[in-house]
């Protein structure tokens, strides 16, 4: 579809030196007017005080003080719905990354659980695929043994999803979809004896935060609906340069891999500060891994540059906040009524 020749050229974007990245270069584009942008929305939405961190148990508190669910996000992925499992479309570029995911959720929890079903070694752990679209990689957790509870804001999403694994006999035990936020999920009230066992081992949010509209609440959330001990993972796009360049300009604008609009550079995170945000909702993060798509292929690789899109994997260490009668929905509604 494209020539080898564009395509070894975005590979040496790719590969030069790390200064590069983050410089400004000639680029067709103002990186001068992006940072304006930048301002003129932080300004808009800042509060006063915001300058000032509060202590760590007050910034939890708040932290579910808003929806992780953008609606123009939500419309733009309602007319993709029905395109999830065509392993040639929009979605092209996810399924070719579960060569990368699916061994990287499996390997870290297998650090800590040991495997008892050879085969099926996620086998006894429950995992949460947040935002799962149409189970792209909520199948192969499931086929790997674990008990997997797939959730998306998106209902014709959860349909696709709930129609697919329905033909697979192995994943009827094993999979199950929810349409609903994380937030909602995170919100129910169960008795203190059912809590502890409607806890996850695991977390996974993959390609996920880059579209969500609060990431203070989806940390927040994660660590609510967390064992102790349990692990998150996300991969999403890091917020550089090169990022913009290659994760929007060429992959939208120029190669088409995904629909026009797709991402929002203002969203990207960097690993620097997905890490702190982590950590102040009781998490360490473990390690972090650079990813790099190769559009001629259609073949994801790991790489030591975290610069374009990067995988994380990060532990609750502790429940520090009590949770008990939390509701996100109620909260929200307090705050912002």
């Amino acid at each position: 579809m494209f020539s080898s020749k564009f395509g070894r050229a975005m590979l040496g974007l790719c590969s030069r030196k790390r200064s590069s990245v983050c410089g400004s270069g000639r680029s067709g584009f103002s990186w001068t007017a992006v940072r304006e942008e930048r301002t003129r929305r932080l300004q808009r939405g800042a509060a006063p005080g915001s300058e000032h961190r509060a202590p760590h148990r007050q910034t939890c508190a708040r932290s579910a003080s808003q929806s992780t669910v953008d609606p123009d996000e939500v419309k733009r992925f309602q007319a993709l719905a029905s395109k999830w499992w065509d392993e040639r479309g929009e979605f092209a570029a996810l399924h070719a990354m579960n060569d990368l995911r699916v061994p990287f959720v499996r390997d870290n929890l297998l650090n800590v659980h040991r495997a008892c079903h050879p085969g099926k070694p996620l086998t006894g752990l429950r995992i949460l695929d947040v935002g799962c679209g149409g189970g792209l990689l909520t199948e192969p957790l499931g086929r790997l043994g674990a008990s997997v509870l797939g959730i998306d804001p998106v209902e014709d999403s959860i349909r696709t999803a709930q129609l697919h694994s329905s033909h697979d006999p192995d994943l009827r035990e094993r999979v199950s979809y929810q349409a609903c936020t994380l937030e909602q999920l995170s919100g129910r009230e169960v008795g203190e004896e059912e809590q502890e066992s409607a806890r996850f081992d695991a977390v996974v949010a993959s390609e996920v935060v880059e579209h969500l509209a609060d990431l203070e609440t989806f940390a927040f959330c994660c660590s609510h609906v967390l064992k102790p001990g349990g692990s998150l993972f996300i991969t999403t796009i890091n917020k550089t340069n090169l990022s913009y360049a290659l994760g929007i300009v060429a992959a939208e604008q120029l190669l088409r891999l995904v629909p026009r609009g797709t991402h929002d550079w203002e969203k990207f995170i960097s690993p620097v500060d997905l890490e702190r945000l982590l950590e102040s909702n009781g998490f360490s993060v473990e390690s972090v891994k650079g990813m790099l798509y190769n559009p001629v292929s259609g073949a994801w690789s790991w790489t030591n540059s975290t610069a374009i899109n990067y995988a994380l994997h990060a532990v609750k260490v502790a429940d520090e906040i009590d949770h008990s009668g939390f509701d996100p929905q109620t909260h929200a509604a307090a705050t912002h009524g």
